[in-house]
Order: C-alpha cells, then sequence, then structure tokens
C-alpha cells in the first residue's frame, strides 16, 4: 500500500471521518505516490535527491493532525479514535505524529483528555510523541503523564500572543524560560513553534526581523528546533524566502521547520521555497485537518499526504521514515 493511501486509510479506519466535515478533494487520495518504504533511512535512498545546491538531504515531516487537526472541532472527538488514530498514523512509519496540548479545557475544549490520550497510546520505540505545553502547570501535568518531548508556542504578534496564551510576548517567553528549565533538568527534548512568522489576523503584515528575535530566543531557551508557522496562511514564496533569510541570520538552518496552513492555496509553493532554502523539516495534518481557534479565517493546515507527494515526486527528495515493524503492526 502506498504511504499516501496508508494515511487515508489510517484517518477513515479511525472514525475519525464521523466527527469531521472532510473538506480535502477525495480525488488527491488517488494520486500516483512513488515507492517511498517506510523504515528506508535517507542514507538508503541516495537515488532519488536533487541534486540542486539547498536543498537538505531528506525531509522530515511532522504529524499534527492528532493535535493541531482536531483542536479547532467543536464537537469532542472521543479519546479511542484519537487514540486510534495515533496508533494508524504512527503505523505508517511517520517519524514525529504531536499527540495533544496540556493547555486548560476552558481554551481548548477538544483537548480536554489529554492525560488519557498520553496514557493510552502505544508507543512506538522509533517514532516520537511530542505534546503542546504553554506553562509550568501544563509541563508538569504533561510529565506525570509520561510525556517524553513537549512544545512551547509563542508568536511574533502581541495581539495574538494575548488572544493565543493570554500573555505579552514579553510576558510569555518569561514562562517558556521556566519551562525549559525544567525541562533541560529532567532531559525532556523542547520544541519551539512561533505563529504569525508571515502575517498576523488582528496586526496584519509581520516583519522578518520579529520572527528571527523571538527563534533567537527560542533557541538560546533550549529548543533544539524552531516550527515557523504561517498560521492563517497568508504567506507566499516571496515572503516566505525573506522570512527565512532574516531567521537563517541567528538560528541554523538545520534545527528550523516550516508549519503552512493553506487558506489561500499557496501552502505546497511556500513549503517548496523553505525546502529549496534548506528547510528539512515539514509540519502537516493528515487530510488538511486544522485551523486555530484564535486566528480567525484559519483554515486547515498542508495535508500530510500532498506534502509526501510534493517531495517524493515533484523534488525527488527521500522522505525520512521510522523503522516500523509491520509484522506486527
Amino acid at each position: 500500500m502506498s504511504v499516501r493511501l496508508a494515511l487515508k486509510d489510517q484517518a477513515l479506519r479511525s472514525g475519525l471521518w464521523k466527527w469531521v466535515n472532510c473538506h480535502h478533494q477525495q480525488s488527491c487520495w488517488n494520486r500516483p505516490l512513488s515507492s517511498v518504504s517506510s523504515g528506508q533511512s535517507a542514507d538508503q535512498n541516495e537515488s532519488s535527491r536533487c541534486p540542486a545546491s539547498g536543498f537538505p538531504d531528506y525531509v522530515k515531516i511532522v504529524e499534527v493532525g492528532p493535535r493541531d487537526g482536531l483542536q479547532n472541532i467543536k464537537k469532542f472527538v472521543p479519546t479511542d479514535v484519537k487514540i486510534e488514530l495515533i496508533h494508524r498514523l504512527a503505523n505508517t512509519g511517520l517519524p514525529v505524529v504531536e499527540i495533544t496540548s496540556f493547555v486548560s479545557p476552558k481554551w481548548v475544549p477538544q483537548m480536554a483528555d489529554n492525560t488519557e490520550v498520553l496514557k493510552g497510546i502505544d508507543k512506538k520505540p522509533n517514532v516520537s510523541y511530542p505534546v503542546l505545553t504553554p506553562n509550568l502547570k501544563g509541563f508538569n501535568t504533561a510529565i506525570e503523564a509520561g510525556a517524553k518531548e513537549i512544545a512551547i508556542f509563542g508568536a511574533v504578534s502581541e495581539t495574538f500572543t494575548k488572544m493565543n496564551v493570554n500573555s505579552t510576548i514579553k510576558d510569555s517567553l518569561e514562562s517558556f524560560y521556566a519551562v525549559c528549565e525544567q525541562a533541560k533538568k529532567r532531559d525532556i527534548k523542547i520544541r519551539g513553534y512561533i505563529s504569525c512568522v508571515l502575517g498576523c489576523p488582528y496586526e496584519g503584515k509581520i516583519e522578518p526581523s520579529a520572527v528571527a528575535y523571538v527563534a533567537q530566543k527560542l533557541i538560546s531557551m533550549g529548543c533544539y528546533e524552531i516550527s515557523l508557522g504561517d498560521t492563517i496562511g497568508v504567506g507566499t514564496p516571496g515572503s516566505m524566502a525573506a522570512m527565512l533569510r532574516e531567521v537563517k541570520k541567528v538560528v541554523p538552518v538545520s534545527k528550523l521547520a516550516v508549519h503552512c496552513h493553506d487558506t489561500y492555496g499557496q501552502a505546497l509553493a511556500n513549503i517548496l521555497t523553505a525546502v529549496q532554502m534548506g528547510v528539512s523539516v515539514v509540519d502537516s495534518s493528515v487530510a488538511g485537518l486544522g485551523g486555530c481557534p484564535y486566528a480567525k479565517g484559519a483554515s486547515g493546515n498542508v495535508a500530510t499526504e500532498d506534502v509526501v507527494y510534493i517531495i517524493s515526486e515533484m523534488l525527488r527528495l527521500p522522505i525520512l521514515w521510522a523503522r516500523i515493524d509491520f509484522a506486527n503492526v
């Protein structure tokens, strides 16, 4: 079974489609996909490497569907359905599946079962299962539930930061510092998110220098990777390139990822621009599920199956898959 069809199968068979109005065109599932074996490392796939300068040796996909994909759905998705979705996504060979968020259920009701989800999944040894933790309270709860990797999430817009985490940028960074210090003491990996890097629903255009400033702060706190999010999907290849040029001045490109929403159909073009500039990590959500409850007009994430297709078929770059024992799947 191709990776594209396997991803579709995981979502369909998990029962998720009972709870989501699928807005993704069904025809996209049936496009041909080159043979990329799950469990095959990047160095085993050298023949498909793109020879163009600037491209990375391979691309790693971070699946955010179970968290970012579901958080905006108003009707509560049952815990067992979430767990089944996570299992089926991990079974495709995706190396990272972000599973939930330890935020107040008052703000994000869909994530109210975060502890049950984290404790309920069967973790594969070669797959990472990060969770979002906005503050020390969320961090401590996540650690008690067994989290081994966390993510912190800030923004470059004061208004969006206030709406998202009820804080200023300065105060949010101070809160993140406290979380990161505790995480490092426990040898917990930390990933950083920055929202609204190409535009804000409240403040409009964002200066690339502002993104670089926050990215540098998060790296200095101990984040191993910074995911740059076009939260409302207003970016273009031109604005993506300008932003990355500025951020690359202060953060190595090997520590950068992109997280693109597809509001205006620009997500894949923006990802191609980022990859061409050396970015090797792409966030995506199965079937393009998602949105942001604090960003009016933000549509779904870029679809994981479309990212797999464009990276492997158009760019001919290897995709990094986790090694999975399919005999026990």
